[in-house]
């Protein structure tokens, strides 16, 4: 029995798996951190569903002018599918990984295009997109699931 979550070597392998390393927290780091962006997304989608005065501009004033009602559904539905990668990440599921990449990615695109509305908020969102987006690919295939 190995010491590693490596499942993607051939079935029926003799070889041992890789051993795990010191980076796999970073990417239990990245997993977590996903979950906190979809928690996030899914409370600033609320808030720009039922409190759109909270933020600072008009819907006129964004980057990209599009209703606030169009932003919270947006922003609900990053947060359920950042919720199901980071759920994927902790699993070590490779189509995590990848969800979770094109997540973040997307999802930084998206702050950028709300920053108006929401400046320091946004940016913190940026920061945690990138940290998440260099966790997965730098070191993603430290967390892979065990199968006996």
């Amino acid at each position: 029995m190995s010491t590693s979550y490596a499942s993607e070597r051939p079935s029926g392998a003799t070889s041992p798996a890789p051993p795990v390393t010191g980076w796999v927290g970073l990417v239990v780091f990245g997993g977590i951190m996903l979950l906190t962006l979809g928690l996030f997304q899914g409370i600033e989608g609320a808030v720009a569903l039922y409190h759109e005065r909270f933020y600072l501009v008009t819907s006129d004033g964004l980057l990209l002018e599009m209703d606030y009602q169009v932003w919270g559904w947006t922003h609900l539905l990053f947060g359920l599918l950042s919720l199901t990668a980071g759920a994927g990440v902790l699993l070590g599921r490779l189509w995590g990984r990848i969800l979770g990449v094109l997540i973040t990615f997307l999802g930084a695109l998206l702050h950028l295009l709300f920053l108006a509305a929401s400046p320091v908020w946004c940016t913190i969102l940026i920061s945690m997109d990138i940290l998440v987006i260099y966790a997965l690919t730098a070191h993603g295939g430290e967390v892979r699931r065990h199968r006996p």
